[in-house]
């Protein structure tokens, strides 16, 4: 699970750093609704890409979103259906378009495709209809029987006897993924990856007599596919071209083999060639193969990620949610991350953590910054920050890793928040926010590479130790582990010694503000009396909660690290000693790896248990009664720009233009129309 999610963005949080290249006048914003904006991102340097390269990233993009209907289907099994009958209501539409009930529909639909279906993205609650049921039943009576999505043998009635508590009934379908370790997690997540009637101690029985604890070299089991009773016991439904999600995959795998035609290099052709092998049977042999030739090509310039990937989306953390990102390489902003990678023995040598869970030698760790140029599956709306693959633990260890820092999606968060007050509200004081200023920016950057290109790659599993041990606390102590590595190095004077920071106190800008979101901010995504329980959010309370508990009169003068103090009535984070604090992060480190290397799970359930769920009701209160007065969304996500190919006289494709044409509606629909072959009649 190697992926970095942004924080809640900072307000004036830097200016630039020099090699960024921005248009100072395009347009971010583009819709608002609930606790969501929708953004745009800007491609800079797509024109320096030859015809070649634009139309592989044009293929590319393709395949991207002809996946769309996968991940929808994963994430509910009545998703599509649901977003079929929204979008007919909504397009057929006559009656006043400014009503209350049209407009909560309205919002309803939008939040309903942020969230690739009816549950939130993060938090993944069920959304509440603010329009009524009869206002829904009176236009689902207006559609003609032809034009309503039924399945197949279905009747109208059986269609709204299913889907009206679906969507109306709170006790429903509650919860996407549910990671209460007290429950059955599995029988009571709303997902799609599991079939009716199977449990999580049957999921785990039937992978386990899977599994070959001597093997060197194993395939991540239930990646792929979805787990059903049939006749009382459980088997697979493999997600390929002739199984589970077959017209979606065909159509995948005809623009893959397009994009193939055109590939920079007989490396690149393939890892594409071994990729489209795998779609076409659905062997995770292939797939392992296939990671290792894309984690070893390091010179193709476009690039891009297509299959069933991360596991956040699985309460057992196993099967991958289908994404794609599509990118090519910002060369200027690389030579950071090439610095970093280049020198990745050196930190894994000196990584405050036990030389037995060290690697002897760090393989193929390769980094770059990229450009996003199409974002789709679990990739969009929202999107990742950093990514770092293979998951494989032993395709890292004896083949390397390939770690990217989207930076035109950071630099689209960062100019889109440019004086939206946050600095102001929460930063105690004055030298705080110019440190921020100054320094945020580029040692945000910094942590997200560390993140991505060292912290993930590091470190070892002692020999027999199962990469599942940690169950459902794997992805939220994994993410902890990465962003430790991260957090410890930032502060690092090896960073000024290659250049890449010029103050050895830049660090505190990032410190100061992981502390702040870890302890306060990201609250704001929490709705009241919640526990926490998406990954990334658990991984920052766990470890800002640890070093404010564990720094109490250790730092200088015999002061706490860090506290939280009240000044005019409000609660501030103030750090007292930074350089304790990295001191602090590196032990936290050191135990967290010790439970990754051992399998040890229940010291990585009783850390979970006691940092990183349960929220303060107070300062809960008092941040979301601070945010509702700068009026800023929790959580952001993107539109993808149009590619459009230009054709000569002889057919042939002379160029492919990019526009950034569409509100977030246009988009929406304009998917749902053109790449939809799961619900094609």
């Amino acid at each position: 699970m190697k992926k970095l999610i942004p924080t809640l963005i900072l307000g004036t949080m830097a200016t630039l750093n020099s090699e960024a290249v921005v248009d100072k006048n395009f347009n971010y914003h583009v819709d608002r609704f609930a606790d969501i904006e929708v953004l745009r991102y800007e491609v800079p340097e797509y024109d320096r890409l030859s015809l070649n390269q634009k139309k592989m990233l044009y293929y590319l993009s393709q395949a991207a979103q002809m996946g769309r209907d996968i991940l929808w289907d994963q994430n509910g099994k009545y998703n599509l259906q649901i977003r079929q009958l929204l979008e007919k209501i909504y397009t057929d539409y006559s009656g006043d378009r400014n009503s209350k009930e049209f407009k909560a529909f309205e919002k309803y639909l939008k939040q309903v495709w942020f969230g690739n279906g009816i549950h939130h993205h993060y938090s993944t609650d069920k959304f509440t209809p603010e329009f009524s049921r009869a206002f829904f039943e009176a236009e689902v009576g207006k559609i003609a029987d032809k034009d309503l999505p039924l399945a197949k043998g279905e009747t109208r009635e059986q269609m709204m006897t299913t889907l009206i508590p679906v969507i109306f009934d709170p006790a429903v379908m509650a919860k996407r993924v549910n990671q209460d370790g007290t429950q059955d997690v599995v029988a009571t997540s709303a997902s799609n990856l599991y079939g009716d009637g199977v449990t999580q101690a049957e999921v785990e029985a039937f992978y386990a007599a899977m599994k070959n604890p001597n093997d060197d070299t194993p395939v991540s089991y239930g990646l792929n596919a979805k787990v059903v009773k049939e006749n009382g016991k459980l088997k697979e439904e493999k997600y390929h071209l002739n199984g589970l999600y077959g017209p979606a995959i065909a159509e995948i795998i005809y623009w893959l083999d397009m994009a193939k035609n055109v590939a920079e290099n007989d490396a690149q052709k393939a890892y594409i060639t071994k990729l489209i092998d795998y779609y076409i049977t659905g062997d995770l042999r292939l797939f392992d193969e296939y990671s290792i030739l894309w984690a070893e090509d390091t010179k193709s310039d476009i690039d891009f990620v297509n299959g069933f990937i991360e596991s956040y989306g699985d309460p057992l953390g196993m099967t991958g949610s289908w994404e794609s990102y599509v990118n090519f390489k910002n060369t200027a902003s690389s030579e950071r991350t090439e610095k970093i990678s280049s020198n990745a023995q050196w930190f894994e040598d000196r990584s405050p953590v036990d030389p037995r869970f060290r690697k002897d030698k760090v393989k193929g760790v390769s980094a770059k910054v990229i450009t996003a140029a199409m974002l789709a599956g679990d990739a969009f709306p929202s999107t990742a920050i950093g990514i770092n693959l293979p998951n494989s633990n032993w395709i890292r260890a004896q083949h390397g890793s390939k770690s990217v820092t989207l930076e035109n999606i950071t630099e689209a968060y960062d100019m889109a928040s440019h004086g939206n007050g946050f600095n102001e509200e929460f930063v105690i004081d004055e030298p705080t926010k110019k440190n921020l200023e100054d320094y945020l920016y580029i040692t945000d950057m910094l942590h997200t590479d560390l993140h991505e290109c060292l912290g993930h790659a590091s470190g070892r599993l002692l020999p027999g130790v199962d990469q599942d041990a940690l169950k459902e606390n794997g992805s939220a102590l994994e993410e902890a582990r990465a962003d430790l590595f991260a957090l410890y190095y930032v502060a690092d004077p090896k960073l000024l010694e290659l250049g890449i920071l010029d103050n050895p106190d830049a660090y505190q800008a990032e410190y100061y503000k992981y502390m702040l979101n870890g302890l306060m901010t990201q609250l704001n995504r929490i709705e009241p009396g919640n526990d926490i329980e998406e990954a990334h959010m658990r991984n920052r309370q766990l470890i800002a909660k640890w070093v404010l508990e564990n720094g109490r009169k250790k730092g200088k003068g015999g002061k706490d690290v860090v506290e939280l103090i009240k000044k005019n009535g409000k609660t501030y984070v103030r750090v007292n000693d930074y350089p304790k604090m990295r001191e602090l992060f590196g032990n936290l480190l050191a135990e967290i790896q010790r439970i990754k290397s051992e399998g040890d799970y229940k010291a990585g359930n009783d850390l979970i248990q006691k940092y990183a769920v349960k929220v303060d009701p107070k300062i809960h209160k008092e941040v979301l009664d601070r945010f509702s007065k700068l009026d800023i969304p929790p959580y952001r996500g993107f539109i993808n720009p149009v590619y459009t190919p230009v054709y000569g006289n002889d057919g042939e494709i002379t160029d492919i233009t990019i526009t950034y044409p569409e509100n977030y509606t246009e988009q929406m629909l304009r998917l749902s129309r053109d790449y939809s072959p799961l619900t094609k009649k």
